[in-house]
């Protein structure tokens, strides 16, 4: 009878002990939100059970906003100090405002101590992250090497091969042949390509806005070049003066009334998936085109993302841990690539076989090979907290040359007055 006891007693104690364990154990699982954007909840939608059951004491809640939904809210609620997630993705165009604004975590810091990985980052999407002050507000997730798709089928139809449009002057001589009415009703129904203010990005893209001393740029040689070659390719109508993500935009990839569009590789996800896939195999990708004879191509990043910790976050552990997951493990990033296109920025997770195989949309071109030979070729370019000021002025000034036949010099005077009245405050 005493053995019997003993033994409910026992039974006992180690049930209590189970229900001890188990409730503390609940009570250390911690909570984060990630903020992102179409198409990157996706992409981490896909990475969660991995993830998971690497650090199952992490529960991870995915919030997705529209583009400019989720970061004007991210501006906002950094601004109030309260509202934001634990981990928040921002895109390439939005890196200059946060580094204006602050309140995003320096991942250079410890406990993240993020410098460690620094040599395995493609460098220009590493310098993008950094402010001129060495601090690291987030971590490249993805990049966008630029490149240019253009229509396989209107260059055989012209005779043009697209490795002979070595120079901008290579291809505004194409434009004057590509350029045309082609039902005979008298008005311009194809063109080179969709807005000539494309010409000038690529141009720009390749420098940056201020110098090492803080200095404006933009009426250096480079902005001239770039605003030159812009009109240059408006005033001769090669360009159809449509803006990106319009439903026009979509129609002249839809039905081939452009043959060649700069941008950036996640391009071909897009065409691909819903914007044009009946035009399959009628794609090509190349890098840009020289400035000027016996100059290197123009190589530039055309966008990318980035994870970083608001300053506001009471789990910035946990959320490190998503973000150096999401960055830094090669299967993690490969997810991503093979679920929504996003180009690793994890330079070891291009070794794979994937980056060899052909890619049959794209008229069976080993496109991913091309896109690693561009990435590698970017120059860095720390990001300037003014940069998204200088972004705004020079955009101004380039649509009142190429709209308003504004002087060139005149306008981009004005932009650079303009731009240090407004960072000198």
């Amino acid at each position: 009878m005493k053995k019997k006891i003993f033994i409910i007693w026992i039974l006992a104690i180690f049930c209590f002990l189970s229900a001890t364990f188990a409730v503390a154990g609940a009570a250390q699982k911690e909570k984060i939100v990630i903020g992102v954007y179409p198409d990157l909840d996706t992409a981490y939608k896909a990475l969660l059970p991995k993830f998971q059951a690497k650090y199952p004491n992490i529960e991870v809640e995915i919030k997705s906003l529209g583009y400019a939904d989720h970061h004007n809210n991210l501006v906002t609620t950094i601004a109030a100090g309260s509202g934001a997630p634990d981990v928040v993705a921002i895109e390439i165009g939005y890196i200059a405002k946060f580094v204006s604004m602050g309140g995003l975590v320096d991942l250079r810091r410890k406990p993240f101590n993020a410098d460690r990985y620094k040599k395995n980052v493609v460098p220009f999407a590493w310098a993008q992250a950094t402010t001129d002050e060495g601090k690291l507000i987030a971590m490249p997730v993805d990049i966008a090497p630029g490149c240019a798709y253009y229509r396989r089928d209107i260059f055989a139809s012209l005779g043009q091969k697209i490795e002979d449009i070595k120079t901008l002057e290579d291809l505004y001589n194409f434009g004057k042949k590509v350029t045309r009415d082609t039902n005979g009703d008298g008005k311009i129904d194809r063109w080179l390509i969709a807005n000539a203010g494309d010409i000038a990005t690529l141009i720009i893209k390749t420098g940056p806005f201020f110098d090492k001393r803080g200095n404006c740029l933009v009426t250096t040689q480079r902005f001239k070049d770039a605003f030159t070659w812009a009109k240059k390719f408006r005033d001769a109508g090669m360009d159809a003066q449509i803006g990106a993500w319009t439903n026009e935009w979509y129609t002249c990839f839809k039905e081939g009334l452009i043959a060649y569009q700069p941008t950036g590789a996640w391009l071909g996800g897009h065409l691909q998936n819903w914007m044009a896939p009946e035009t399959a195999g009628k794609w090509g990708v190349a890098p840009f085109p020289a400035l000027k004879a016996g100059q290197k191509p123009l190589m530039v990043s055309w966008g990318g993302s980035f994870l970083a910790i608001p300053q506001q976050s009471p789990h910035k552990e946990a959320a490190w841990k998503f973000i150096e997951y999401a960055t830094t493990d090669v299967e993690a990033q490969m997810s991503s690539f093979k679920t929504t296109n996003a180009f690793p920025a994890w330079m070891p997770a291009w070794s794979g076989d994937y980056f060899k195989e052909k890619i049959e949309f794209l008229g069976g071109q080993q496109a991913r090979l091309l896109w690693i030979d561009i990435a590698k070729q970017i120059p860095a370019i720390p990001t300037n907290k003014f940069d998204v000021v200088a972004n705004d002025l020079v955009n101004r000034a380039l649509t009142q040359v190429l709209s308003e036949g504004r002087d060139i010099d005149e306008a981009l005077a004005e932009a650079k007055e303009q731009i240090e009245r407004r960072t000198t405050r």
